[in-house]
């Protein structure tokens, strides 16, 4: 091979010239080009906009600092355990998160229903990352348009909070409050409506007065849409050995822009009153029930459990990474980061809050509020503040493409794993083309003059307690279906080590109550969604819990297909048979299936292995060493086998010494 050859070898490869080629250990699927790449992937996917715009918030309306016991108790006895058994969950098998359930093929309805949220999330979370773009496009300018208030798209009642207008403003207001305080609707009207919030709702979304009024599509906001499918899909279009490389940067500068902020944020006036307003403690609100919920929840759904995502990029590990130590790496930088953002976002909202001398309280918001009118306003208060915008929306862009990559590939990868042909698996990106289209297509009605509505429905309903039922079935599964004794070996031959104590416990008792705890405090807290002063309609709400339980329906209708499909004279043999492990179950490899899913095991042992006594589980850690001796055997049987070549070594289960 010439040496021109040669270096285009290496480089369609991953590797650099003069250093040895990296192979996949799993050529049919591939893997990771190497370890930062599935850490740095993991932290993007779990850092994702709610880092943002959700835990600031939820810290400084539960006591702030107080907030934080709390919230890393629920972290290390929930967060960690979760997102450690669903990665080695997904290393284990290789396979995403359809392909894993033959661990127990009855509940593979429990990743139809993970793809069903992947679907719901990746709809709406994309048309996010589409307005993001455009106020990224919209900041490229000397003058931010939502600076003052003499826009077309501006109301008599706007008041701007730069230069004089401030002063002047908040003069009128007090002496008509002062003169007009009997008379309510001329007060109402003195109410301060800012023109980064009229630019948002009147210029941006044109929002129409009801969910069902759709109106007309925001083209500006179609067009950003599909610029962000088409990063999302160039991203992914060799699959994780694209996307791994592109993580570099999109999971890693989020945290240069957080800190260029948080520098420029903590300069300035009034920053410390809005970062003690975020941490000063309230030692009363830890007894209270819906401090410990909020909390709860919160660890859940930042770090994407139940999503299918952690199941899904962890199958692309070779089989002996070590899982455990990247599952506390991530959670915990996980959780860091929504810390250190709450510094960053109160700074500024101090220092707005000690420009318009209003207590912090007033100008603090969440979600898109915070994202798309609050923030967005405390940075036109900046020098330079074009600059300070398009930092913080190419910071919001980057950490939802962190996450959408995730989703985007959960879905193809379930899809993939699922038909398995050798033609889908070489044209993955065809699948990955056909769902980003799709995507799009289903993204459209979100870009509409009713879209925000539609999105906050979706975010609302579509991803809420459903992925609490996902996640609490999926535990049952695993550690009482299956066999939690069953699931420990097959973390320790993974690994070499079996799960920490702590672990175990948390795996079989501790996280299952505690998921079941956030269950119950979200049905008990259950309010119907607002927007602003829109009230949603009864029919809408109806269309969002039938969202919710489209995933979770998936669980009872496939487990009703499986037994229905399974063999057995009476209803309890179905349901065995159909609890029972799959013949293949165990790690995609031949050379990683040694012990009890070795070759020589045959399929009764395989599928039988849950349904085992407790005298008979204590036997099998000694099957791996009677493999061995088996092949020893039958090394020294072929040396002496006569002219009909047979030998009958390997057909007894247990060789005698």
């Amino acid at each position: 091979m010439s040496p021109m050859c040669l270096s285009l070898s290496l480089l369609k490869n991953g590797a650099v010239p003069g250093e040895s080629v990296k192979k996949d250990e799993n050529s049919r699927r591939g893997n990771w080009g190497n370890q930062i790449e599935f850490v740095l992937t993991s932290v993007g996917y779990a850092v994702g906009l709610g880092n943002v715009w959700r835990f600031p918030y939820l810290c400084y309306r539960n006591g702030g600092g107080a907030f934080m016991l709390p919230y890393f108790i629920m972290l290390v006895f929930c967060g960690i355990p979760l997102f450690f058994l669903e990665l080695s969950f997904g290393q284990f098998a290789s396979l995403g998160c359809l392909g894993v359930w033959k661990i127990s093929p009855m509940f593979k309805g429990v990743g139809y229903g993970m793809m069903v949220v992947s679907t719901y999330i990746g709809i709406y979370y994309n048309v996010v990352i589409c307005i993001a773009f455009y106020y990224f496009f919209m900041s490229m300018t000397n003058l931010l348009p939502w600076t003052y208030c003499n826009n077309p798209w501006n109301t008599p009642d706007c008041s701007g909070v730069v230069g004089g207008a401030t002063q002047l403003n908040g003069s009128l207001v007090n002496a008509t409050t002062s003169l007009l305080a009997g008379a309510t609707e001329v007060v109402n009207r003195t109410k301060r409506t800012s023109p980064s919030e009229e630019y948002w709702k009147h210029y941006v979304l044109n929002i129409s007065d009801d969910i069902g009024n759709f109106g007309e599509v925001r083209l500006p906001i179609l067009g950003c849409l599909a610029i962000s499918w088409f990063v999302v899909f160039l991203c992914l279009i060799r699959g994780v050995k694209s996307s791994g490389k592109v993580v570099y940067f999109t999971a890693t500068f989020p945290y240069v822009v957080l800190t260029i902020l948080f520098i420029r944020g903590i300069t300035l006036d009034g920053a410390i009153n809005g970062i003690k307003y975020y941490l000063t403690p309230q030692w009363q609100k830890v007894l209270d029930a819906k401090v410990w919920g909020d909390a709860a929840s919160q660890i859940f759904y930042s770090l994407g459990c139940a999503w299918g995502g952690l199941i899904t990029m962890a199958s692309y590990n070779k089989f002996h990474n070590n899982c455990f130590r990247d599952s506390i790496i991530i959670s915990i930088t996980n959780c860091a980061t929504s810390v250190y953002a709450g510094f960053v976002i109160f700074s500024i909202l101090g220092f707005m809050a000690h420009n318009l001398n209003v207590p912090v309280s007033e100008v603090a918001d969440h979600g898109p509020g915070l994202a798309f009118v609050a923030y967005p306003e405390a940075l036109t208060l900046l020098p330079i503040s074009p600059l300070w915008s398009l930092l913080f929306f190419f910071m919001l862009i980057l950490l939802g493409l962190g996450t959408q990559f995730c989703l985007l590939e959960t879905l193809v990868t379930a899809i993939v794993d699922e038909i398995g042909t050798d033609w889908i698996i070489k044209n993955k990106t065809i699948i990955t083309l056909s769902v980003a289209v799709a995507g799009f297509l289903l993204g459209v009605p979100l870009t509409t003059q009713a879209g925000i509505y539609w999105l906050l429905l979706m975010d609302n309903y579509a991803a809420s307690f459903s992925l609490v039922v996902i996640s609490c079935i999926m535990c049952i599964c695993v550690m009482y279906i299956y066999g939690h004794r069953n699931y420990f070996k097959d973390v320790e031959m993974m690994l070499g080590f079996p799960p920490p104590l702590f672990f175990k416990v948390c795996w079989r008792f501790i996280s299952p109550v505690i998921i079941s705890f956030i269950l119950i405090f979200t049905v008990i807290q259950y309010k119907p969604i607002t927007y602003n002063e829109y009230v949603y309609p009864g029919w809408s709400l109806a269309i969002g819990f039938a969202m919710a339980l489209s995933s979770v329906i998936c669980i009872p209708i496939y487990a009703l297909y499986k037994i229905s499909r399974s063999p057995g004279a009476t209803f309890r043999e179905r349901l065995k048979h159909a609890c029972q492990p799959h013949p293949k179950w165990g790690p995609a490899l031949a050379e990683h299936r040694t012990g009890r899913y070795a070759p020589m095991a045959s399929a009764d042992t395989v599928e039988a292995r849950p349904l085992k006594e407790k005298e008979e589980l204590r036997e099998e850690h000694k099957e791996e060493d009677k493999a061995k001796e088996t092949e020893k055997k039958e090394e020294i049987s072929l040396t002496i086998q006569g002219s009909n070549g047979s030998t009958n070594t390997h057909n007894n289960p247990n060789p005698s010494a």
